[in-house]
Parts: structure tokens; sequence; C-alpha cells
């Protein structure tokens, strides 16, 4: 009987989008970003320096910007390092595995294709989309060899999908009867049975219970009786006529060896007489009865008689 279905591994998920706060924070990072560049882009043009009133350093952007954090609650100091570059992550942090990446480098393993907010399959501690960590790693199906994703079925020291274990002759998926084994290939009772369980000799139906062995076969019980006349054996003994059984009185029936006189078999000393047999003791004349001997014996209609009793009736 197959085993139990195997769980299959659940996908994960990276950690909830950014709060509040840090969207906050995003935005006072890209401002600062834009700052740096219109500086930059000022230093640049500059010609000779003209007498203007002091504009603020970048140093007191700076630290404006820590205090503006600050006041949401929020560190300036980056405190994650993202896994794959091992650099701070000022910015979008995302959590997965229990530790934290740059959105962008969280990426499959494999493929690398970045996995963003989609679920995901961990390996050894790595990340997988779900394509390819059902290439790489589901049990593979005995009869299509694709993965399988969802329930496996263990039998025959494979896996299956449960839809793909089915009998190997009749094609149907095996139900609480469970299945038979041959040659490596599974079968359904029924379908076992008919094509390999011995046939009985009398009604050439499987035998699938008790049975009788006679004549190089197997026999149901109920099946081994007189060819004839269909009576069970109850001497326990049969007589045999190409290769099918029959009682004694078939048998000889049959064989020619019934006495003309009692009707029953000879099985002993035996008279011929007009092509029919009896018991020694059986040979007498119709008539009188008394024993008849060859060389004295007439026959009338299929009857015996002795010469005088012949005679006497039909002279």
């Amino acid at each position: 009987v197959p085993s139990s279905p195997v769980p299959v591994p659940q996908p994960l998920f990276p950690s909830s989008p950014p709060t509040a706060a840090a969207q906050q924070l995003d935005k006072l990072l890209a401002d600062l970003g834009h700052m740096q560049s219109k500086s930059a882009a000022g230093a640049q043009g500059a010609q000779e320096p003209e007498e203007t009133e002091p504009k603020p350093s970048l140093d007191n952007m700076l630290g404006s910007l820590t205090r503006d954090l600050q006041e949401l609650g929020i560190t300036a100091t980056p405190t994650s390092v993202c896994t794959a570059c091992h650099k701070p992550i000022a910015g979008k942090v995302l959590t997965a595995l229990g530790r934290t990446w740059h959105p962008e480098h969280f990426t499959c393993a494999r493929c690398g294709q970045e996995l963003g907010a989609q679920p995901f399959f961990e390996r050894d501690g790595q990340p997988y989309c779900e394509d390819d960590y059902h290439q790489a790693f589901a049990p593979c199906c005995a009869y299509c060899a694709g993965p399988i994703r969802e329930k496996v079925l263990t039998a025959l020291d494979q896996t299956w999908h449960p839809e793909h274990f089915f009998c190997a002759n009749c094609g149907k998926v095996f139900g609480d009867d469970g299945f038979l084994v041959r040659a490596g290939k599974p079968y359904c009772r029924q379908d076992f049975l008919a094509m390999f369980a011995p046939k009985c000799q009398g009604c050439e139906r499987p035998v699938t219970g008790s049975y009788l062995s006679a004549l190089e076969g197997v026999w149901h019980p109920e099946c081994f009786v007189c060819t004839d006349c269909l009576s069970g054996f109850s001497s326990g003994s049969f007589f045999e006529l190409e290769g099918r059984p029959y009682c004694e009185q078939h048998f000889h029936q049959r064989q020619g060896s019934i006495c003309h006189g009692c009707g029953r078999p000879v099985t002993g000393r035996c008279v011929t007489a007009a092509g029919r047999k009896y018991h020694p003791e059986h040979f007498t004349c119709t008539y009188c009865l008394r024993p008849l001997h060859k060389g004295t014996v007439r026959e009338r209609g299929s009857k015996m008689y002795c010469q005088a009793c012949h005679d006497k009736l039909f002279l």
C-alpha cells in the first residue's frame, strides 16, 4: 500500500513593506542626494568667487537631516548591512531568512531573479524562486519525471504524483484495495489476478483461494468433478482420460468396459462376446440364467441364450 503523502515545503515571504517612518527616511535621503548634485553642479560652473551671503555647508545640511530623523524616531546611522554586498543599508531594508538585504540584492540563488515581495523557498540558507526550487530540489515523479510541487506519494521505493500512480494495465488510480506488484510494475487486484494468477482447469477463472492440484494443474475444489455427471469424488479417487477427471462408472463407460449384464464396471476378469463385456458370473443365459460357455452361446435381439433355451424358444 502506498505510504502517506509527504509534506511539501511551504513558501516563505520577506518582511512587510517599510513603515511610514522608513518612507520618510527614504524621502529625506533622496532630498539629500538632490542637494549634493546641485552643490557639485555649482562647483563646476564657478568663476571667480563673488561675495554673497554664506550658504549652509554640506555638514550643516547633514546635521539638520540628522536632527530631522531623530525627531522622527529614526537613527540616521545605518544599522543594517546587506547580506549580499556587505555594505550598509541606508534606504529600504528587506528582511528575510533572519538577515537584511538591499531589495535589489535579494535574488534567487539559481537564476538571479529579484525576489522582491514574492514568496520564495529556502535551502541551506539560500533563497530560491518557486520554479528553480522545485526543479533543483523537489522529488521527481517516477511516471512523468516532472517535479512534484504538492502532494508526494511514495511507493515501490519511488515518488509519484498521486494521479500518476495507477494500474500498469487498465490505468485506473488505486483505491482502498491497494495494488499488487509484478516485475516492478503496480497492478490493481482484478488485472493482476486476470493476468498472472493460475487458472482453474475446470472453469478457467483465476484461482485466488483454496485449490486442488491434480492432472498437472490447479482446480477450484468445487470445479474438480466428473466431466460427465459433475459429481464430486467423495471417495477421494478419480479416473483420468485425456486429461479430464471421471468417476469410475463414466470412465469405464467411455472405455467400453461396462458389464452388459449388470451395468457395473468390469475391473477384473472379463468375458467378451458379441462385442460386449461381461463379468464372468454375469455371462448367463437370459432364459435359464445358467452360466454360458463359449461355443454354446446363441444371440437373439442382443440377448444371449444357451443352445437348449435358444432352440426351445425360437425353433
